[in-house]
């Protein structure tokens, strides 16, 4: 009922207006939970649904069920409390830079209709480590899991010190994530891409768990890959390896893609990087390789394309333990969450299954 109304009545009226003020305009609305009891309380009762079965343990963490929303929906940190009352298991916050940065001009988010997708040439803006910081204290009473998305501002990727950005980020807002991301797969932030490269990412690595250590920080720390490979199990190979040897513990597959296979809307050629159905396919060929080469010993968070229940299943069976979504909310609505959950728990009714992490891998 919730879903139909937005995609039959709301949506088609937001698609007449700028998408990214419609996203600010949204945010703010959400962040009236974070200020008012009843409001949430309100929240709660249209959203609310949770299931023992759908409980999962990944990273050392304990989730009310395996959906997620990605970073890039709530940079600042805004409504991280209201975002969890639409019932998601993990908000993801960020990308969060250490400094304020504007980002690339606008427009720069197009709505792709008629390919369910998104592109976006967003450049990482946010109001920096502090804004966000003092966003998180007025939240420290979420209920919900979060994660920290940690990135580099423009002109230290420029400079070759992105490391000292990332380390910034996470010694200043560890003590109030769950988990920690290094963002090393954006499209958007020229020469970001190249800390993919095995000497780059040892580097890169090497400073940010010293950066660690020294500020006494034990916290899962995972890392975000792209869509965009070569050589698939050449270059994701090597990833691994350097993450298996700075005991990273766990990835997310993955970020947005330059690739524009499939796309049939006028809009194809914005740059950016895209999201939504066209990712699907390549982002699970990333989450299944991954498993299968780490034994899936090491948690993936998987994400692209993810609209319904059966997308979930389709990542989790590759690989996923956790499943995060973004475009899909963009064209679904808030209602989107509850229906998933409650398809997820129908789908481990009618296969008798006693808990949806029995499906990770399945497929593999």
């Amino acid at each position: 009922m919730i879903m139909s109304l937005y995609k039959e009545a709301v949506f088609p009226i937001l698609q007449h207006f700028d998408a990214e003020r419609t996203h600010e305009i949204t945010l703010k609305l959400l962040s009236l939970a974070e200020k008012y009891t009843f409001v949430k309380r309100f929240l709660e009762k249209i959203y609310s649904f949770e299931d023992p079965r759908l409980e999962v343990r990944a990273l050392g963490l304990h989730f009310d069920n395996p959906l997620g929303l990605a970073a890039g929906f709530d940079k600042n940190a805004v409504a991280p409390r209201a975002l969890g009352v639409l019932g998601f298991g993990h908000i993801e916050i960020g990308t969060v830079t250490p400094k304020f940065q504007a980002g690339n001009p606008r427009p720069r988010i197009f709505r792709l209709t008629e390919d369910s997708a998104l592109i976006n040439r967003m450049g990482f803006p946010g109001r920096g480590v502090d804004a966000v910081k003092e966003n998180l204290y007025r939240s420290r009473e979420r209920e919900v899991i979060l994660g920290i998305n940690a990135g580099a501002n423009k002109f230290s990727v420029e400079q070759g010190k992105a490391a000292d950005d990332y380390v910034k980020v996470i010694s200043e807002l560890a003590s109030w994530a769950d988990y920690l991301v290094v963002n090393i797969s954006s499209p958007n932030t020229a020469r970001l891409r190249d800390l993919q490269g095995k000497e780059a990412l040892t580097q890169l690595l090497k400073e940010v768990r010293a950066g660690m250590r020294e500020s006494g920080i034990v916290k899962p720390l995972i890392i975000k890959l792209a869509p965009d490979f070569e050589d698939m199990e050449k270059e994701v190979g090597t990833i691994l390896d350097v993450a298996d040897r700075y005991k990273i513990d766990g990835i997310i597959a993955t970020n947005t893609t330059v690739s524009r296979d499939g796309v049939t809307s006028s809009l194809r050629d914005e740059s950016g990087g895209l999201s939504g159905s066209p990712l699907k396919d390549r982002s699970t060929e990333v989450i299944k390789f991954s498993y299968r080469e780490t034994q899936g010993k090491m948690p993936i968070i998987g994400i692209g394309g993810v609209f319904n229940a059966e997308d979930v299943v389709e990542k989790m069976e590759a690989g996923a333990s956790l499943v995060q979504v973004y475009t899909g909310l963009v064209y679904e609505g808030p209602g989107m969450v509850k229906g998933i959950k409650r398809d997820l728990v129908a789908f481990t009714e009618r296969g008798g299954i006693s808990n949806i992490n029995v499906i990770v891998g399945a497929a593999v």
